[in-house]
């Protein structure tokens, strides 16, 4: 069954696959620079979707003596490089593209409502592609009984480290400003006669494509590092092990993200006096089993109890 950032994919995948050709047929029957950023933009979106699907169905591999934890980590690994992607195709293209037009001899431009249609349709394909991601992204929130406002949004997107989904987002967010962005400058070309305004756009989407890879880049760079858990899962599981009765105090916790809801949980606690063996072999189990209740989509296994005696 597919998950919720599979379908996120998959419609960001199909969407930018049929813009991107019409925008390359838009880009050569026009000479528009901007569309010819916007072109390469939708064509490497379109690669990037088939290196997240690669990297969510790599992450689901079982085990091995050599990867005892799994290969979670896939996902955050191919998501590092469609976000260098994002840098060294698009935004370069782009780039070089505004720049040699605007530096060069002035390019043909020509049947620029062409360019209008294909810009609307883009546009339409793309607001739907981050709808759909929007409705998977938000699903967290209300299952942990929250509202969707700015604020829970803003810290969900913070927090969260479903970076196929956030990928998604990024992309189709980046994808309906550098529409509007190509837009005006053929509008103001088109209007004025002038090319520069139509070079300048396709610098401008080049500046952007690199701001949100570089943001990308990061997130993920801390995830393959070894990320822990966000404050406020943290504070939750100190929360509910320090209310278990026969609990005196919390020694030592690290935590490490194995993929986006699978979490690896290292604890040192200290009882109170007069336990015996199988006393604290019960305690260990309802430590256990009130950090699945904060991490419930990761795996018990995974969570390992020191008792100091």
């Amino acid at each position: 069954m597919a998950t919720g950032s599979t379908k996120a994919v998959y419609a960001a995948l199909f969407g930018n696959l049929g813009i991107a050709i019409t925008k390359f047929i838009a880009a050569a029957m026009t000479g528009s620079a901007s569309m010819w950023a916007e072109s390469y933009h939708s064509a490497s979106d379109t690669a990037n979707q088939i290196l997240l699907l690669l990297g969510i169905k790599l992450s689901k591999r079982p085990a091995t003596d050599l990867h005892q934890f799994g290969f979670g980590k896939s996902q955050f690994f191919w998501s590092f490089v469609v976000a260098t992607m994002i840098f060294g195709i698009s935004g370069i293209l782009s780039l070089e593209q505004g720049f040699s037009s605007l530096l060069g001899e002035e390019h043909h431009f020509e049947n620029p409502i062409i360019n209008y249609v294909v810009l609307a349709i883009a546009f339409a394909f793309e607001a739907n592609a981050l709808r759909i991601a929007l409705v998977h992204f938000k699903k967290p929130i209300t299952e942990r009984g929250e509202k969707i406002k700015f604020s829970t949004m803003y810290s969900e997107f913070k927090n969260s480290k479903d970076t196929s989904i956030l990928t998604v987002i990024v992309e189709d967010t980046a994808a309906l400003l550098g529409i509007g962005i190509a837009a005006i400058g053929i509008l103001l070309t088109d209007i004025t006669g002038n090319t520069q305004y139509d070079a300048i756009s396709s610098i401008i989407i080049g500046a952007l494509l690199m701001s949100f890879a570089f943001f990308l880049a990061k997130e993920n760079r801390g995830l393959l590092l070894g990320e822990s858990v966000s404050l406020e899962q943290k504070q939750l599981i100190i929360s509910v092990v320090t209310a278990i009765p026969e609990m005196h105090e919390i020694r030592n916790m690290k935590t490490m993200h194995l993929g986006p809801t699978t979490i690896i949980v290292g604890i040192e606690v200290n009882l109170i006096d007069g336990l015996d063996t199988d006393d604290i072999e019960t305690v260990t189990d309802v430590i256990e089993q009130e950090i699945m209740k904060i991490i419930p989509k990761s795996k018990k296994e995974y969570i390992f109890v020191e008792i100091e005696r």
